[in-house]
Formats: C-alpha cells, sequence, structure tokens
C-alpha cells in the first residue's frame, strides 16, 4: 500500500463527500470526492485508491452493482456508508464482498476507525528492506490449500493466487489456526473485526458464505468449512505449517 492511503469517496451528495474528504485528510488520508459511478470507474483505472467509501442511493447505477464491478476487477477495500439501514441490505452489502457497512448518520471518528481497521486488514505493513523469505509458520496448509499470513496470499491445491478480501483472509486464517475447534460467531467477530466489531451476527455468516465459495468445490455442499447449528462454525482437515 501506498505511503498515503488513497481513499475514494462516492456519494451524490457534495456536502458529505466534502466533510468526508476535510475529516479523513485530517487523518492522513489523501481523498478523490466523486459523485457518480462513471467518475469511480474512471479513477479506478488511472488512480485505483486504496479502500472506496460507497453510497448506495446513487444516480444512476445502484451501489450494489458498483460493488460488484470493484471486486470483480480490483483489489481494494470497500466500505458501504449509506442510510440504508435495513438488515436485508447490509447482508447484500456484505454478499457482494463489503468490508464493512456503516450506516448515516454516522460518527466521524467512528468512521476513520473502521476505515483503517480495514487498511490494515488489507495488506501488511510495507517493511524497510526487502522480505525475508517466509519463516514455515507463516505458512499454513490444509486439503492442499496454502495460506501464507506474510503475504496474506492463498494459493489453491493447483498453485493458482486465490484473492481474499482482508475479512476473508483474517476469517480463514483464524480457522486455520484453530483447525478442529468449533469456533463461535463471537470469537469470529472478534478475531476478523477486533474491536471494530458490531453486534450484527449475521456478518460471519455472510463472509463464511463468500469464503466457502472460493475454497469448496462446493459452497452448497461444504466438506472444509463445517456449520455446527446452534454454535458456529468447524475447519475440519487438519492443518499443517510450512
Amino acid at each position: 500500500m501506498k505511503s498515503t492511503p488513497h481513499i475514494a469517496a462516492l456519494d451524490d451528495e457534495r456536502d458529505i463527500t466534502l466533510l468526508l474528504a476535510n475529516y479523513l485528510q485530517g487523518h492522513g488520508l489523501r481523498v478523490t470526492q466523486l459523485h457518480d459511478g462513471p467518475s469511480l470507474m474512471t479513477l479506478m483505472d488511472t488512480d485505483p485508491p486504496d479502500l472506496v467509501l460507497l453510497d448506495l442511493g446513487l444516480p444512476g447505477e445502484d451501489g450494489f452493482s458498483i460493488a460488484r464491478r470493484i471486486r470483480e476487477s480490483w483489489h481494494c477495500g470497500l466500505v458501504i456508508v449509506t442510510g440504508r439501514a435495513d438488515a436485508v441490505d447490509k447482508v447484500v452489502g456484505l454478499e457482494v464482498g463489503a468490508d464493512d457497512y456503516v450506516t448515516k448518520p454516522f460518527d466521524l471518528r467512528e468512521l476513520v476507525a473502521r476505515v483503517k481497521a480495514v487498511l490494515r486488514r488489507l495488506t501488511p505493513e510495507t517493511p524497510t528492506c526487502p522480505a525475508p523469505v517466509p519463516a514455515a509458520a507463516d505458512r499454513l496448509r490444509f486439503a492442499g490449500w496454502q495460506l501464507d499470513s506474510a503475504t496474506r496470499s492463498l494459493r489453491s491445491p493447483q498453485g493458482e493466487l486465490v484473492p481474499l478480501t482482508g475479512g476473508e483472509f483474517d476469517l480463514l486464517q483464524a480457522f486455520a489456526r484453530h483447525p478442529g475447534r468449533v469456533l463461535s460467531r463471537d470469537f469470529l467477530l472478534e478475531q476478523t473485526r477486533g474491536r471494530e466489531a458490531a453486534p450484527f451476527d449475521r456478518t460471519i455468516d455472510v463472509q463464511v458464505g463468500r469464503l466457502r465459495k472460493k475454497v469448496e468445490a462446493d459452497a452448497d455442499d461444504p466438506q472444509l468449512i463445517k456449520s455446527v447449528r446452534g454454535a458456529g462454525y468447524i475447519l475440519i482437515p487438519p492443518v499443517s505449517h510450512g
């Protein structure tokens, strides 16, 4: 990630993007203000941001559609900031790949904390010298998959890199570090969101569903990450280091 993270603030209300820009810039972030989907797509091609703050109620293309396009073509943080507080909208937002979902009116300090939390999960800190070969303990292997905590990457049994959002990586890492144990939703929320976690249980269910689509042969009949009714989830295969 660049030394000064670049944030794209997309909202059709100019007062809101100006408010966000002024506040985020005061916390060491570079902000580009945008007010429609085409402007964001142009920015993604010319000066791609590290994170997008996306309103759902936009003129023209729906915000959910824009979120899907971002996830299909770019690897960046995505936080939905919207007046839609309905639980269904929150679930849909997470299903299309958002790292977080914030409803208006929001507290600016909380929003900055959430933005920085996503940025931290997205990319590890850049070292001041060339990175050493990851130690064996940094690599977790299960059922042919390889999860590398040093590079925050996942390789399939065929050796292909599988793109993960920051939240998806943290979730899979939590499973891989506790194989064979039933992990509760509260525990997984703490592992993936830390102190920024909100009391919204469906967040983990949605992220597990997204993760299964990437690591399971059949997401509708999962064999790696199993559900335990009333308790949480469990990673079935054994995990080795190195």
